[in-house]
């Protein structure tokens, strides 16, 4: 036990070290982080790390993490009781909320007792944490928080949820969620909140310009954009753009462009069979008309645009439309925002209405399969992601989006965050990216795409070069054959 314990510290150094010396940013799934909670009163066990990831200086780990870990936390396991080991979120919010439900858990199941660890605030430096602890293959953390694009990578540590009940479960969950969450046959990950892309509008300045609703169609958003944007100009606002969005290359042009493609008919880069099918006229097509947008409706600057560079945009009042995270909704209507009282959001356009497309985004419950407790874990897994768990969620000032949909129909959820409701049709035409087909190369293959759309938006190769070699490095990369979306 002591040398279980010592472990345990020994990594609570290792992770300190590891987080500060990383400079990874989170995926563009999600949100800003909240304010710092309190740190959580454990850390993962040591063995989770292999030893040459830590640097030398950190041998005497013991000593120096002694005062940093509550003395009750060595205490021993009472008899007959099951401990589970949870890795949570990073300070903020959802931690403390997490630590609400931790509290109610343990005190109406006193045979299966868990402890949240605080993880890491960077999603990329947390993936990092649960490669080192598989590698060990470590049973010391039971259960975690997996993001919508590791099934595909972590899929092999991973307890099969269908053994445990999974299948009835997800029955009301979206389903792209769920084929997200499934590889090879095997439920990897319980949906858990999801996101998606998000199309904001000013609804005040529709209304001031004649129109009767948001656009369904691209051409109409362009339509829109372009007399918004030259009516506000000729009142005197010269810094007003019709539309602002995420232009950088980074995860989030992955996002965005694969809904530019999926919505007018080019697929989504891979299909789920393993089928290379972004060379196409839509697809190429797609890219193209968005270039066209740049110094037009949208901002030149456009091109280095992340989320939140295209919020301060909006946020100022200084835009017609925004494609955004959901989180961006209740920032909108902040005391501070330009736009509060003034928008609404809607899903995104489409080639053709109807043809509308949402990168999936989100989070899942995940269950370790080197746990010692794989039942137990698989009971609290089962009950996180509830439909009672899930409206406690979404009602907490965290106001994380339901995967259940029965939930967008729950008066409570309609009249505390009545926002939630009207993203159901975006969830409903949900778009995964390729990460679970192209698994374990998935952050290559985005790194093909969005370097590529790059380059269209900065006008250094047109759309039909772009996903002609898209194809090609995507056939070196991974070996798959080609064809139609």
């Amino acid at each position: 036990m002591k040398r279980r314990y010592l472990a345990v510290l020994g990594l609570l150094v290792i992770m300190a070290m590891v987080l500060s010396a990383c400079g990874g940013g989170a995926p563009a799934t999600e949100a800003p982080a909240a304010p710092a909670a309190p740190a959580a009163t454990e850390a993962a066990p040591a063995e989770a790390a292999p030893a040459e990831a830590a640097p030398t200086e950190a041998a005497p780990a013991e000593a120096a993490a002694t005062e940093a870990v509550p003395a009750e936390a060595a205490a021993p396991a009472a008899e007959g009781v099951v401990n589970l080991t949870w890795v949570g979120p990073g300070p903020g919010a959802e931690f403390e909320m997490r630590k609400e439900q931790v509290g109610r858990w343990n005190a109406e199941n006193p045979d299966i007792q868990v402890k949240l660890i605080e993880g890491p605030v960077s999603a990329t430096d947390r993936f990092g944490l649960y490669l080192q602890a598989f590698q060990a293959q470590s049973s010391d953390i039971d259960i975690m928080q997996i993001d919508v694009i590791w099934p595909g990578d972590l899929a092999e540590h991973l307890l099969d949820f269908n053994e445990y009940g999974g299948a009835e479960a997800v029955a009301g969950d979206f389903p792209a969620i769920v084929q997200n969450n499934t590889v090879d046959g095997k439920l990897v990950g319980l949906p858990w909140f999801t996101d998606g892309g998000l199309l904001y509008y000013r609804s005040d300045l529709l209304e001031k310009y004649g129109f009767s609703g948001p656009p369904a169609t691209w051409t109409e958003l362009e339509e829109m954009s372009q007399t918004i944007q030259d009516g506000e100009r000729a009142e005197g606002n010269q810094d007003f753009w019709g539309y602002v969005w995420q232009g950088a290359p980074y995860e989030g042009l992955t996002c965005d462009a694969l809904e530019w493609v999926y919505s007018s008919g080019g697929g989504s880069i891979v299909s789920p069979e393993k089928v290379i099918t972004i060379n196409n006229d839509a697809a190429a097509g797609s890219l193209d008309r968005a270039y066209s947008w740049i110094g037009k409706i949208s901002p030149p600057g456009v091109t280095s645009f992340k989320e939140e560079d295209s919020r301060a945009v909006w946020h100022g009042g200084n835009a017609a439309f925004m494609r955004n995270w959901p989180y961006a909704y209740g920032l909108s209507e902040g005391e501070d925002s330009a736009v509060a009282g003034k928008f609404d959001a809607t899903a995104l356009p489409g080639a053709e209405a109807g043809m509308s497309a949402a990168t999936l985004g989100g989070w899942q419950v995940g269950v370790s399969k080197y746990s010692k407790n794989p039942e137990a874990a698989a009971k609290l897994a089962l009950w996180l992601t509830s439909e009672e768990e899930q409206k406690f969620q979404a009602l907490s000032p965290s106001s994380l989006i339901p995967t259940k949909m029965a939930l967008y129909e729950d008066p409570d959820i309609a009249a505390e965050r009545p926002f939630m409701p009207k993203l159901l049709p975006v969830f409903t035409s949900a778009v995964a990216r390729p990460s679970t087909a192209t698994a374990p190369k998935y952050n290559e293959v985005s790194n093909i795409f969005f370097s590529n759309v790059s380059d269209v938006l900065t006008g250094k190769q047109n759309g039909a070069d772009a996903v002609a070699n898209i194809e090609l490095d995507l056939q070196d990369l991974l070996g798959f054959e080609v064809g139609a979306p």
